[in-house]
């Protein structure tokens, strides 16, 4: 039996791991979930998988429900590094599942209570990988990506030295959008943006998906953890998402990894690393998915925001601005408050403002310095849209 510490387990991973563990329950033993603010579900998932501790990070949720979960024995924390405390020895895995930025944070102070490490938060890496790297070495934890690119590319390039890579290629679905114009779709309603052909995924992400934001976020991903030239990466559109990445070696092989669009397939790899006496299910192979794979490459008129890959990724302040421009801008969207081709335009031009390029030669020095980072780019864009409500008004 395998203790698991699982950080935002309400979420769309959560969900994926509860149910690799609900496969898999004489193998794996949850020993503490968090959330937020989804009280009636992580009080499900506890008392549903016998877990003992639990963390509730919104202080008015904290204090409203505690007693719900002290009715059953389960102990609650509001401070994740109280609850990690209790541990007297190394868990065997923890997952980092908890969505946006506000993930760094429980992921760094995880990392010397657990033998290995699976992250799924695309900011945790993008923002702050540097000190993950670092907290990584400094307690001797292992590492796995767990989004499906990253984990194939790191499946497919264990034993490989990465000097002999000539290209790694993420494959990305084109979204809902993958056959429509850009100049058609300028004003596409979000209920039609979610519409994910292939994944169920959360909004934001989903969104990110339609705009290829996403599959920009995961190059960023890839230089850092593979610590790879950004000339090395490549993205290609592959609409049944069953291959996830493509490895081109300079010996002339070229290895890709293939399966279902479920994150559960890889989760259910990482947690049972080294050990290949499992089974995600018992169905013959398929040879038809791989029928008309149909690769295509993603062109600047479509998904402007490809324009970002021109940009330098070296660990300074222009990832964590990114990423907030782009959490800012989704949210509008989803709230009808822009348009959907105001997210292209007005990410494109946000990242030239000279508020922000001031800051793109510039590193952080800690995590508080990305917070701060994070709260003052927050404040300027309030300010913003404040001043521009016009623009708001008009959806750009």
């Amino acid at each position: 039996m395998k203790d698991l510490i699982l950080l935002g387990s309400t979420g769309s991973i959560g969900n994926a791991v509860l149910n690799v563990v609900n496969k898999n329950k004489a193998n794996f033993q949850i020993k503490l979930l968090t959330t937020n603010k989804n009280i009636k579900k992580i009080y499900k998932q506890a008392v549903n998988y016998n877990v003992k501790k639990v963390v509730i990070l919104d202080i008015n949720n904290f204090k409203k429900y505690s007693y719900l979960f002290k009715k059953k024995k389960i102990k609650v924390f509001f401070n994740i590094e109280e609850a990690l405390k209790t541990f007297t020895k190394k868990v065997y895995f923890t997952v980092s599942g908890i969505s946006g930025i506000e993930g760094l944070g429980p992921t760094l102070k995880s990392i010397k209570y657990t033998e290995k490490l699976g992250i799924a938060n695309k900011e945790s890496i993008i923002c702050g990988w540097k000190f993950i790297k670092k907290e990584l070495k400094k307690n001797n934890t292992k590492f796995i990506p767990l989004d499906s690119e990253h984990f194939s590319i790191w499946s497919l390039i264990k034993s490989d030295n990465i000097d002999n890579i000539k290209k790694i290629y993420l494959t990305a679905s084109g979204g809902p959008f993958l056959h429509k114009r850009l100049k058609d779709i300028k004003f596409i309603k979000p209920k039609y943006a979610l519409m994910h052909p292939n994944w169920k995924m959360g909004k934001k992400i989903t969104i990110d998906s339609a705009t290829m934001m996403n599959k920009i976020f995961e190059v960023i991903e890839a230089k850092k953890i593979f610590n790879i030239n950004n000339k090395k990466l490549g993205i290609l559109i592959h609409p049944k998402s069953y291959i996830h990445a493509i490895v081109h070696f300079k010996t002339g092989l070229t290895k890709f990894l293939a399966h279902e669009t479920t994150m559960e397939i890889p989760i259910l790899n990482a947690l049972h690393n080294n050990d290949d006496k499992f089974f995600y299910n018992k169905k013959e192979f398929n040879y038809l998915n791989f029928n008309g794979l149909n690769f295509l490459k993603p062109n600047n008129k479509n998904f402007p925001l490809l324009k970002i890959m021109n940009y330098e990724f070296n660990d300074t302040y222009f990832e964590i601005i990114l990423v907030i421009l782009n959490d800012t801008l989704v949210n509008l969207y989803l709230k009808n408050s822009i348009h959907y081709i105001s997210i292209h335009k007005m990410l494109i031009k946000l990242l030239k403002n000279p508020y922000f390029s001031y800051y793109y030669d510039k590193s952080p020095k800690n995590i508080n310095e990305i917070e701060n980072m994070v709260k003052k780019v927050k404040k300027y864009l309030n300010n913003y849209f404040k001043l521009n409500e016009k623009l708001l008004k008009k959806n750009n």
